[in-house]
């Protein structure tokens, strides 16, 4: 999608909540060798989203504080936003198998089979005041899930080497997975007042027009199984993760309190 067709003037209806959308290709043929070597062709792109993302956060609180003041993120911080979003969700698309085709390093590329649609409007400033308060739900939500397709995605890497491509479930799980996490960006960053929705699919839009075999994104019950899986994961590997922390604080704390006393008995 263009940057014309993404900035096109806001809706007249204030805080006019249009969710993002998703653009992706079905799950159609991969090359094994890319498949083999995916995650390490994408380290080029991630390291370029650590400086633009170190950029971004700067940009974000810039925008915040013009957000209170205008009721809407000022264009150039906008156009700024909605780039990075683009750019990191076709490179999350890419590197969590979803397309074969290795993306630009651009923000705007309209040949590329992942699209984003991202419409910016007019912003309730209570809203943005609290937003770090209100994201949080949505925040957990999106490391579960994010956490837990981590958790067993050499698993997936496994089976798309193998076949060629990723079977339907595993397809529709992760195209939700990503899906949700450029929903979780687009309102972290105030590029949209829709808060993130629909982590299962779009059941209710079954009737609609399909533009994209993500628009709707009509899961499958394997499909959504997995996505409960994801969390069930997200949910063990953050237990597990706080146990060790605590353990090795313990440990310190232990070695510390111990260590003197010893010293001075001998």
């Amino acid at each position: 999608m263009s940057q014309q067709q993404l900035w096109a003037p806001p809706p007249p209806t204030p805080y006019g909540e249009v969710l993002p959308e998703l653009d992706l290709p079905g799950p159609g043929a991969q090359r094994r060798w890319t498949v083999l070597l995916r995650w390490l062709l994408a380290v080029p792109h991630y390291v370029v989203l650590a400086v633009l993302g170190f950029v971004g956060f700067f940009v974000v609180i810039f925008g915040w504080f013009a957000a209170l003041v205008l009721g809407r993120l000022p264009g150039p911080v906008a156009r700024y936003l909605a780039g990075l979003l683009v750019y990191q969700t076709r490179v999350y698309a890419y590197s969590m198998l979803l397309v074969d085709a290795y993306p630009p390093f651009a923000f705007d590329a309209p040949g590329y089979p992942v699209q984003v649609d991202v419409r910016p409007t007019e912003l309730n400033r209570l809203a943005v005041l609290f937003r770090l308060f209100l994201a949080i739900p949505a925040a957990i939500i999106q490391w579960l899930a994010t956490t837990g397709w981590y958790t067993i995605c050499f698993f997936f890497w496994l089976i798309a080497l193998v076949l060629g491509r990723l079977p339907e479930p595993i397809f529709g799980a992760t195209a939700a997975t990503v899906r949700y996490a450029m929903r979780f960006s687009a309102y972290w960053t105030m590029l949209t007042p829709a808060y993130p929705k629909r982590l299962f699919g779009d059941e209710s839009l079954a009737l609609a027009e399909r533009q994209s075999a993500s628009r709707p994104l009509l899961l499958s019950g394997g499909a959504k199984a997995l996505l409960v899986a994801f969390l069930v994961l997200g949910l063990i590997s953050g237990g597990v993760s706080s146990t060790v922390q605590n353990d090795n604080s313990s440990t310190t704390v232990t070695t510390s309190v111990h260590g003197p006393l010893e010293r001075s008995a001998h």
